[in-house]
């Protein structure tokens, strides 16, 4: 399989396709009792909104963590004060499943943001019914079409559409097809390189009333807090609750 490290992913991803859809129970998909919790969660800017990751390995950094269960990994969390938990649920690469992300809806009531390469309609619907209150769209892997439409079909279903880019032409996309919630990858997905300059850059030309989200990269309460100054409402934090062994103390310092 050749290619950049994105390009493998959506590859395996397709292949992936098929065979969830068979499996897929249609009758599980209803809209959001609550809708759009995570734009509400992160909407108070006089606090450091955490988005906490639940990750078991990245195809850079290899296996990060695979031991802890992600039910106890979220109660840590919300125990913490995370605002929001993200789930990454990619099989391959990530090493994840909608199952890690089951066991989180049931072990706690945060808002839940399924991590994924979403490039299919039916990965939103699957979100819904799996209950995730939010997806991540990826300006990289998508054409602009497909992200107006599964932004319109996330918005159906109740589910808020965060709007991942790395570079200023996707946030200039972004700010086309109106995403309420930008978020700016520091993680470059072609090479994985990791940089806090892009948050420091691209905000500078956020849209008027988006809410914005600096994700990868962040370790440490003083990042964090440089990002909330600029003018960011959220952060994803994700390695590096991951391995630090006592996610709860990290966190809580962090906040």
């Amino acid at each position: 399989m050749k290619g950049t490290i994105l390009e493998r992913i959506i590859e395996a991803k397709r292949l992936q396709i098929a065979t969830a859809k068979q499996n897929f129970d249609r009758t599980a998909i209803v809209r959001k009792a609550h809708p759009y919790r995570l734009r509400k969660a992160l909407s108070d800017r006089s606090k450091h909104n955490i988005i906490a990751e639940f990750k078991r390995a990245s195809p850079s950094k290899g296996i990060i963590n695979d031991s802890v269960s992600p039910a106890l990994a979220a109660a840590n969390y919300r125990d913490a004060g995370a605002a929001a938990i993200s789930v990454l649920t990619e099989e391959h690469f990530f090493k994840g499943s909608i199952d890690d992300l089951r066991a989180v809806r049931n072990a706690v009531d945060l808002p839940i943001l399924r991590k994924d390469f979403i490039i299919d309609e039916f990965h939103i619907h699957e979100s819904a019914a799996i209950g995730a209150d939010a997806i991540l769209l990826i300006v990289a892997a998508l054409r602009v079409n497909e992200l107006r439409h599964f932004c319109s079909l996330s918005d159906e279903l109740g589910l808020d559409a965060l709007v991942e880019v790395h570079d200023l032409a996707e946030m200039e996309v972004a700010a086309e097809i109106g995403a309420m919630l930008i978020g700016v990858n520091n993680r470059n997905l072609k090479t994985f390189e990791v940089s806090l300059d892009v948050s420091r850059e691209l905000i500078k030309y956020a849209p008027p009333g988006a809410i914005m989200i600096a994700e990868s990269g962040i370790s440490s309460r003083d990042e964090i807090a440089e990002l909330s100054g600029l003018g960011y409402s959220g952060f994803l934090v994700g390695e590096s609750l991951m391995r630090s062994g006592d996610a709860t103390s990290a966190l809580k310092a962090w906040l």
